[in-house]
């Protein structure tokens, strides 16, 4: 009887296992904050980890091998007491079928980035209290890539977690911190959010879908056809620039794909290029050189 209980122990820890969502490595850097105790910045990171990878986000069950391999780097700029100021660097990617390269589906900087921590605080989330600053923005930022990975696969699949982003985001517009509210300027989670569930930015969420799930999981199938895709998915982005050629989103997918595209079509079978490079020139022309790749 004994073993018996040992046996589904140990096929119960491993569902647990498997049933986690993310493998998010946590970077927490105070280089800028003067002073020989680093202690407290090394506590937070673990902490923040634990919060992050172990913490159940779904009710799925990841296999290993599915779970998303995310990054979360804090740069902590000014220190006050438990009061701390900076920006955080979320980072995400998702594999690319029959290949082992991981493509790049959300990179984005947060400038807005303030925060109460007091070392070996639990950190707790509440979907419908405001708990912490720093848990909120973790949260909110766990659940937008999880949207943004759920629409690579099936089209506006990450609905409901960007559902959940946004509530995040309602429950901190009352807590003073910047970033969650329209007033405080461009860039910020509250426009992040605002317009990925925005029918506005439909085009934007079929172009992600396009891109990765008709693209590149093609690309070792039918390159020709992967290409021929995902110029099609820009052709689309395109469409949204000509209505609203300052459109954050657009911003938002270049920062993370704008290398990989000119890698795309710098080599391998050719195809039209010269509707894509000038669709890309004027969507991002901070990215001219590398358009200039593309041949």
């Amino acid at each position: 009887m004994h073993k018996i209980l040992q046996i589904l122990l140990i096929l119960f820890t491993s569902v647990l296992v498997n049933a986690q969502e993310l493998n998010c490595s946590i970077t927490v850097n105070a280089d800028k904050i003067p002073g020989s105790n680093k202690q407290i910045f090394t506590t937070l990171e673990n902490s923040i980890n634990e919060f992050v990878n172990q913490k159940r986000w779904t009710n799925l069950n990841y296999k290993p091998q599915e779970r998303i391999d995310c990054n979360f780097t804090l740069t902590i700029l000014e220190q006050n007491g438990s009061e701390f100021k900076g920006h955080i660097q979320i980072q995400s990617s998702r594999p690319i079928y029959n290949s082992s390269y991981l493509s790049p589906v959300f990179n984005f900087k947060d400038d807005n980035f303030s925060f109460q921590y007091t070392e070996f605080e639990p950190l707790q989330f509440n979907e419908n209290t405001f708990e912490s600053n720093l848990v909120s923005v973790i949260s909110f930022y766990v659940y937008t890539i999880l949207g943004f990975d759920a629409d690579t696969f099936v089209l506006d699949g990450g609905t409901s977690y960007f559902t959940k982003a946004q509530n995040i985001l309602v429950q901190a517009q009352q807590s003073g911190y910047a970033g969650w509210n329209q007033n405080d300027g461009t860039g910020t989670r509250f426009t992040l959010i605002d317009n990925i569930l925005s029918p506005t930015y439909s085009l934007f969420r079929n172009s992600v879908y396009d891109y990765h799930l008709k693209g590149l999981d093609v690309m070792s199938e039918d390159t020709m056809k992967a290409k021929q895709k995902i110029a099609e998915s820009i052709t689309g982005l395109k469409s949204i620039f000509d209505s609203r050629p300052n459109a954050f989103l657009l911003r938002v997918f270049m920062d993370s794909k704008a290398t990989e595209i000119a890698s795309v079509f710098s080599d391998g079978p050719i195809v039209d290029t010269s509707k894509l490079k000038e669709d890309l020139l004027k969507i991002s022309p901070v990215n001219a050189a590398k358009w200039n790749e593309i041949e």
